[in-house]
């Protein structure tokens, strides 16, 4: 039938998907997928070749690692072609072609594979071998390479083995069968069935027994009837179902845990019942197995008694059964009983329902126990309940279901959780029902199948806050007071409240008013709390006893606490009671004074209003802590006065009109009379001073009724004067005072007081306040510079303070002004305290000082000694002496000085000006191979004479350039002025140009070989050895001198050599004699024309050897030799030899550095000697007659190469086969050792050992009952031996001549 359009679409879609990448594009672009792979495979050859370098270390297994990157290649090109990454999507073919070909390179880089290169070019050269070589220090005649069967051999689980000894293969293990048991269920665990439909796995343990059947029973449980579903039951097992049992449990064990990872034994030994093992035996052993037990399971989804009837196993022997039996019943349960409770039931009162329970539901095999926990607020308890049980008269065995009940106390408030934690029945299961329990996890009022949990809260309480009747409410008039109600005891949860409140008015209240009779009437509310906030507040407007009478929450009842009255009392507005009283002085009145009795709370605060004729009114108050007070009012203006009390305030009350009396009062101040505050402070004496005049002015301050008249009183030194000052009319005067004759004409001080004034209403009065203290001085301060005209200057280093002497007279503190006269418009101040001070100034130039003032009056600058000079000290410097050969150059200021070679003395001669000893530091530098100039170092030179001699580096050849930095003398020391450096375009800068000496030496001292009559040339252009080094200027002429020691005979030659780098070419020169020749350098010269360096006597000559012709003497003469036997030769002429040898007609080299040479003969054949040299390779000669037979060891096998493990029983016998390969006769000896109890594991002790000679056959058999593992340990044929006699001996002895 042709295909459909719909399977041509499949096709079509089935081959696009295969074309498309592993990885989508989405993820990765192909281009990034491409070079990400090939990144790894480049990383990995890296990685390669890094264990290849580390394979030349002695002693690794490259087997080890060729097996490691055979995988690596393989997964390599798997995962490639698994990744369908276009453009490196191979065919299955090709594929395949590139893992040969990396297997083939990982045989080549790490052993296996082995190539002659002298037999594919037909040359007689090298032998190009990988492998190892099993004698290191002595060459081989082909190198032992493993071979590529001990690389795959450990992968092939015992059918491909491998030996290190071929010679010696195989062994023949004979073991004694043991007894095979089995026992159901041994370690007596309980098994149940969670339900119908689930299937429960019984443990079997088998010891010595490989499995192929077994039969069980199932009993019912119960009493037995003639029901025929309730016979018992036989059931057969075969080793495949029990292996797919075994399957199914390891597959579930892997979803369940993916990171475990089965224990697979693999073994790569022969056994003769391998072909029968199972592949899943010991998948799952556990731990506590031995190595012979074997564990396996049987499934069962029924209940009843399981016995273990028989147990076969391959040979047909029934196993051991160790007598056991499980009972398999249904898994117990137990729950929680849902009787319909409502979400209001899981929130519960403290103390409401003493006698709550739980219902609980629980099935099993009885007895039963049942474990369960109890948690209140966090805190758990473990509960045990045994011995659960139905009607007695039912069997016993079967399962039953029953109720119990379980008793809940709500003895304190919190969180409950009741959780079923664990059931048994009386078999024995054990079934956790609940894992551990966290209250955290369980909200309230949760309710799963196991756990049960409640809310348990306190009954609420309520109670006045802050009130009862020993401290009443306050209830101002007019307004209303907070009562305050809170919670206790309370819960959260039960919020909101509803608090019941009465009210009852007081009993002194009349009922004639009827807005009173409205507000005064009891009532009793209901008021509710604002979500959780457990206070509130009860506005009251009428005093009375206000009474809690309940408390309910949103699920429990509460009671009320003490106080659960609160009284609410009226305050009244407060009053005074205010006499006012007149007070009179000097026949007028002065003032008012009112006496104030106050009632309300205190603190009072008393407001009342002043006004003085048709002025505006002005308010006051004052505060009282008491209910008494007194307010005294005495102006310092006279005029009609009107005072009014307003207002009174109290604690409870702001500003309460008061009806209280006022006063009006014509007042009279009295007169005092004070000194202006312009003459100082109020409480001490004021201090004034003059410079010049008579009379001194003083400002007074008067208050009262003008015009005053007042008396002052003037106290001099030796007299006191009575002044009196009559009409003043201004309320501020100022009064000249006169100056004491005593005091005018000196000067001094005298002091000036108020005695007294008197008012317009002749109301006269004595005054006592500070007087004023008048200073007079009569001698003006001055100031001028100290010392004679000439005298004053002053010189010092550039900034250095200096401090310019001045000479004071007057009063300090002295405020000078003075200024520098190249800068004229910038005056500057100082203040001075010592008549002696000085000014510090640190700028050159005139100071002229142009005014002064003391602590009183101005003063004058004298006009001889108002000027100072400051001068600098001139910084020190260094030239270049003009006697100096140098060219200076303008475009950078440097002076270029003659070339020098190197190492000869050389100096400059320099010029210094300033104070010695001199400092000069300078920099030092040299031009860098990099291009530009390095700086070498920075000395400083010390000089104490203005013309000095500078020394010039000449140590190095090269560039030489001198920059003098910065010069010092006495008075510019450079520890103190380190900043202060020349600019770089002042700086004197200098040059020289240091030529070198011109050397010659041997780059290394390796001694030359030559052949006689050879010229004296190159033989290896790639080689060192007579390689001279010249250092200078091109071109060189280099003088050689070529001793003969034999001949004693010395020739020189002259070279002309244009490059810095010669090696030694002298056709002109041919050895005429054998011996050694010592080739020194004489001389070098170079263009420079500077003599040449001291040669260095280590590396100024070389040795140079001339041989004659190599030869090669054999130590034994015979002609049939065994593989691994070392053929030793004596060698003659100059180390190294090259010796050239064919191995069956194939070619190979060695060198050898020693004599005599030794070569490991491991391939079997015909061995000849064809050539020998030395002198690297030179001098060579052809070698007849000397050739050997290489004859290969013998070998023995048993078991024919393999590793065999029989097993066998009492009575049986056992053939042990040997082969034998070599020229016959044989003789072998061969051994019998305690077997390993390890399969696979080293045999143990040797039990008898055998020696058969003269066998002519290469086969040969024994026959044996006993147990124990048969080897051969050695075996020789009509040549050879194996192992050999003492080879270890020989190869011992032949290094130790070596040596």
């Amino acid at each position: 039938m042709p295909p459909t359009a719909g399977g041509t679409l499949d096709a079509k879609h089935e081959r696009l998907t295969r074309s498309r990448p592993l990885i989508s594009e989405r993820y990765l672009d192909i281009p990034s997928q491409r070079m990400y792979y090939l990144g790894f495979g480049v990383v990995c050859q890296a990685i390669k070749v890094l264990d290849l370098v580390w394979l030349a270390a002695p002693g690794i297994d490259r087997s080890s690692v060729c097996r490691k990157w055979l995988f690596v290649d393989l997964a390599y090109c798997v995962l490639l072609a698994g990744l369908r990454i276009p453009r490196l999507n191979y065919t299955k073919t090709t594929v395949l072609l590139q893992i040969c070909l990396l297997w083939f390179l990982d045989g080549l880089l790490f052993g296996g594979i082995s190539i002659n290169t002298p037999a594919i070019l037909g040359g007689t050269g090298n032998a190009f071998v990988l492998g190892f070589s099993k004698g290191p220090e002595i060459p081989t005649t082909t190198a032992e390479s493993f071979n590529l069967l001990d690389i795959i051999t450990p992968l092939g689980f015992g059918f491909l083995t491998s030996s290190k000894d071929a010679h010696l293969l195989g062994q023949h293990t004979v073991r004694m069968s043991p007894i095979s048991t089995a026992q159901l269920n041994p370690k007596g665990g309980a098994f149940c069935l969670p339900s119908t439909s689930s299937t429960v796995l019984l443990p079997v343990v088998l010891n010595n027994t490989n499995l192929a059947g077994l039969r069980y029973s199932i009993t019912p449980i119960g009493p037995t009837t003639n029901d025929p579903h309730n016979k018992i039951e036989f059931i057969d097992l075969s080793a495949r179902e029990l292996k797919a049992i075994e399957q199914a449990h390891f597959e579930s064990l892997q979803l369940t845990r993916p990171s475990a990872s089965p224990v697979q034994n693999s073994d790569d030994e022969y056994d003769e019942y391998d072909d029968d093992d199972t592949s899943s035996e010991g998948a799952h052993t556990p731990s506590s197995l031995q190595k012979t037990q074997t564990l396996i399971h049987l499934r069962l989804s029924k209940p009843g008694i399981v016995r273990l009837e028989r147990v076969v196993d391959t040979s047909n022997v029934e196993a051991r059964l160790t007598p056991s039996q499980v009972v398999l019943a249904p898994c117990p349960r137990v729950a929680f009983i849902d009787e319909g409770e409502s979400a209001s039931e899981n929130i519960r009162c403290m103390g409401q329902e003493p006698d709550s329970k739980l219902m609980i539901d629980v099935f099993g095999v009885p007895p039963l126990s049942l474990r369960w926990i109890k948690a209140v607020n966090g805190q758990r308890e473990q509960y045990l309940v045994e011995g659960i049980e139905g009607d007695y008269s039912d069997n016993r065995s079967m399962p039953q279901e029953m109720r119990i009940p379980l008793m809940v106390s709500l003895d304190q408030p919190g969180t409950y959780l009741y959780a079923l934690e664990e059931i048994s029945d009386g078999i024995g299961n054990v079934i956790r029902v609940g894992s551990d329990v966290h209250v955290a996890e369980h909200p309230p009022s949760s309710k799963t199948e196991t756990t049960r949990s409640f809310v348990v809260l306190r009954k609420p309480a309520v109670t006045f806050e802050h009130c009862n009747s020993h401290t009443p409410t306050s209830l101002l008039i007019g307004s209303e007071a907070a009562l305050t109600v809170r919670t206790v005891q309370a819960d959260t949860f039960d919020a909101p409240w509803e608090v019941t409140v009465k009210y009852q008015p007081p009993t002194d209240v009349g009922s004639s008013n009827a807005n009173a009779s409205k507000l005064y009437k009891p009532w009793k509310k209901v008021l509710k709390t604002h979500d959780t906030n457990k206070e509130l507040t009860l506005r009251a407007h009428a005093p009375g006893d206000y009474t809690i009478t309940g408390i309910k929450g949103k699920w429990c009842s509460g009671d009320v606490l003490a106080p659960e009255s609160c009284k609410v009392m009226e305050k009244p507005f407060p009053s005074a009671e205010i006499q006012w009283k007149r007070i009179h002085e000097c026949s007028s009145d002065t003032g008012v004074s009112a006496a104030l009795i106050l009632r309300g709370t205190p603190p009072f605060q008393v407001y009342y209003r002043m006004q003085r004729d048709n002025e505006p009114t002005r308010e006051f108050s004052k505060t009282f802590a008491t209910s008494r007070g007194e307010v005294t009012l005495q102006p310092d203006r006279s005029g009609h006065y009107t005072f009014t009390f307003t207002s009174l305030s109290d604690s409870n009350y702001r500003k309460v009109e008061l009806e209280g009396p006022s006063i009006d009062q014509l007042i009279h101040p009295l007169a005092s009379a004070d000194f202006s505050e312009n003459h100082g402070g109020p409480r001490t004496k004021r201090k004034i001073s003059t410079c010049s005049g008579d009379t001194v002015d003083i400002d007074v301050d008067l208050k009262g009724t003008g015009p005053w008249n007042v008396e002052m009183q003037i106290i001099g030194p030796s007299s006191s004067d009575t002044l009196p000052i009559l009409g003043i009319e201004s309320s501020r005067k100022q009064i000249r005072i006169p100056i004491p004759e005593s005091v005018k004409r000196n000067g001094g001080t005298f002091e000036i007081d108020l005695i007294s004034v008197e008012d317009a209403y002749k109301c006269k009065r004595s005054i006592s306040v500070p007087g004023v203290i008048v200073s007079v001085k009569r001698v003006r301060p001055t100031v001028q510079f100290y010392g004679a005209e000439s005298e004053r200057h002053i010189t010092v280093t550039e900034h250095e303070r200096a401090s310019l002497p001045l000479r004071l007279t007057g009063d300090g503190p002295w405020h000078i002004k003075y200024r520098r006269t190249d800068t004229p418009h910038k005056i500057l101040t100082i203040v001075l305290n010592n008549p002696n001070d000085h000014i510090e100034v640190t700028e050159k130039g005139v100071y002229e000082i142009i005014g002064i003032t003391d602590s009183q009056c101005p003063g004058s600058v004298i006009a001889h000694g108002s000027t100072y000079k400051v001068g600098w000290i001139a910084r020190p410097s260094a030239q270049l002496s003009p006697s100096t050969n140098a060219i200076h150059e303008s475009h950078n200021g440097s002076y270029i000085l003659k070339p020098i070679c190197e190492g000869s003395s050389d100096h400059v001669d320099l010029i210094l000006t300033g104070r010695p000893p001199f400092q000069i530091q300078y920099n030092v530098a040299q031009n860098s191979d990099m291009g530009g100039t390095k700086l070498i170092s920075q000395p400083t030179f010390n000089s104490i004479q203005p013309h000095t001699r500078f020394q010039l580096q000449t140590s190095s050849p090269g560039r030489m350039y001198y920059e003098v930095k910065q010069v010092g003398d006495a008075a510019y020391p450079l520890a103190k002025h380190k900043s202060m450096v020349i600019p770089r375009s002042e700086r004197l800068l200098f040059e020289q140009q240091v030529s070198m000496r011109p050397s010659a030496r041997f780059k290394n001292r390796n001694r030359m070989t030559y052949c006689l009559n050879d010229m004296f040339t190159s033989l290896d252009a790639s080689s060192g050895d007579g390689v001279i080094m010249l250092d200078g200027t091109p071109p060189f002429i280099l003088t050689l001198t070529i001793k003969d020691l034999a001949a004693s005979q010395v020739d020189k030659k002259a070279v002309e050599i244009l490059e810095n780098v010669w090696k030694v070419d002298l056709p002109s020169y041919t050895f005429r004699s054998i011996g050694p020749h010592l080739v020194g350098i004489e001389s070098v010269s170079d263009s420079s024309s500077c003599a040449q360096t001291d040669l260095d006597p280590l590396y100024s000559s070389v040795w140079v050897d001339v041989a004659e012709t190599a030869a090669i003497i054999p130590f034994d003469r015979r002609e049939d030799i065994c593989v691994g036997e070392v053929s030793q030769f004596q060698l003659e002429g100059i180390p190294p030899w090259t010796i050239g040898y064919r191995v069956n007609g194939r070619s190979h080299i060695e060198e050898a550095r020693v004599s005599p040479f030794s070569i490991l003969q491991q391939q079997a054949g015909k061995f000849t000697v064809t050539s020998i040299a030395h002198q690297q390779k030179m001098c060579k000669a052809v070698v007849a007659d000397l050739n050997f037979e290489v004859h290969d060891l013998p070998s023995a096998q048993v078991g024919r190469g393999k590793r065999i493990f029989q097993d066998i029983h009492e009575g049986d016998q056992a053939e042990i086969v040997f082969t034998l390969i070599g020229e016959p006769p044989f003789t072998f000896t061969y051994q019998r050792s305690e077997p390993s109890p390890k399969k696979g594991g080293k045999p143990g002790k040797v039990l008898e050992t055998h020696t058969v000679s003269r066998v002519m056959t290469n086969e040969y058999s024994i026959f044996s009952a006993l147990e124990g593992t048969w080897a051969v340990t050695s075996i020789s044929d009509r040549y050879c031996r194996y192992p050999p006699v003492q080879p270890e001996l020989a190869v011992e002895k032949q290094k130790q001549k070596q040596r």
